[in-house]
C-alpha cells in the first residue's frame, strides 16, 4: 500500500484535500486526522472491512469498541440509544474532549455489539471530515492499543506509512490527553470509563443540576 500523504492548514483546512479524505474513507479507505486530542485513525465506521483493518493495525482487542465521531446529536440517534442525560452532558460538554458509551440501537461496522462511542469533535478538520462524510468516523487514536498516543507528524509518517491510505499533515499537535471517556448505559448509572481533559468530578457536579 502506497500512503498518500496531504498537508491540511490549520486556519482553513483546503476543501479539496478533505473531500478527497473522505472519498477514500467511502472506498473502504483509512485515513489518519487531526483532532483536538491526537492525530486518529478514521474510517467510514458503518464499513465492517474498515473496521477489521483498524483492529489489525492497532493490534487491538475485539472486545474493545472502536470510538465513533458524529456531527451531531441526531447523527448518533440513527445508531445509538439516547437520554435525557445524555443529550444534557452532549449539550453541556460538546464538541469536545468527551466520550459517551450508549447501547447501540442498530448495527454499525463494529465486532462488539453491546455499546457504542460517540462525541462530536471541536477540531475544524475532524469537524469537516464527518460532516463531509454524512455518517459516522472512526476516531480511535493512531497507535498500537495500550500505548501512549502520538503528537508528532514525522512519528505518525514513520509508523502508519505503508498501513493506511491516506494521512492528513496537520504538523505536530500539542501533547493532550486523549477524550474523557464515560458509559451511559443504563438510565442512571454514569461510570467513568477514562479521565481525559474533562474531569469525572464536573460530569457529576453538572448532572446533578438536572435533579
Amino acid at each position: 500500500m502506497r500512503t498518500k500523504i496531504l498537508r491540511v492548514e490549520a486556519m482553513k483546512p483546503d476543501v479539496k484535500v478533505l473531500k478527497e479524505a473522505v472519498k477514500t474513507m467511502e472506498n473502504g479507505g483509512l485515513i489518519i486526522y487531526p483532532t483536538e486530542t491526537c492525530y486518529g485513525i478514521g474510517a467510514d465506521a458503518t464499513n465492517m472491512r474498515s473496521i477489521e483493518k483498524i483492529y489489525e493495525i492497532k493490534s487491538r482487542e475485539h472486545t474493545k469498541p472502536i470510538p465513533v465521531l458524529v456531527s451531531n446529536i441526531s447523527m448518533i440517534k440513527k445508531y445509538g440509544v439516547t437520554t435525557k442525560r445524555i443529550e444534557f452532558l452532549v449539550k453541556k460538554f460538546m464538541p469536545g474532549p468527551l466520550s459517551i458509551i450508549t447501547k447501540k440501537k442498530r448495527p454499525i461496522s463494529d465486532i462488539n455489539q453491546k455499546g457504542i462511542s460517540f462525541r462530536i469533535s471541536s477540531h475544524v478538520v475532524a469537524s469537516m471530515l464527518v460532516k463531509l462524510l454524512r455518517k459516522p468516523i472512526t476516531t480511535t487514536s493512531a497507535n498500537i492499543s495500550g500505548q501512549p498516543p502520538i503528537y508528532e507528524i514525522n512519528k505518525i509518517i514513520d509508523f502508519f506509512e505503508d498501513k493506511v491510505d491516506m494521512i492528513l499533515d496537520y504538523g505536530d499537535l500539542p501533547k493532550t490527553k486523549p477524550s474523557t471517556c464515560i458509559e451511559m448505559v443504563s438510565d442512571s448509572g454514569v461510570k467513568i470509563i477514562r479521565e481525559g481533559p474533562i474531569p469525572g468530578e464536573e460530569i457529576f457536579k453538572e448532572l446533578k443540576k438536572m435533579g
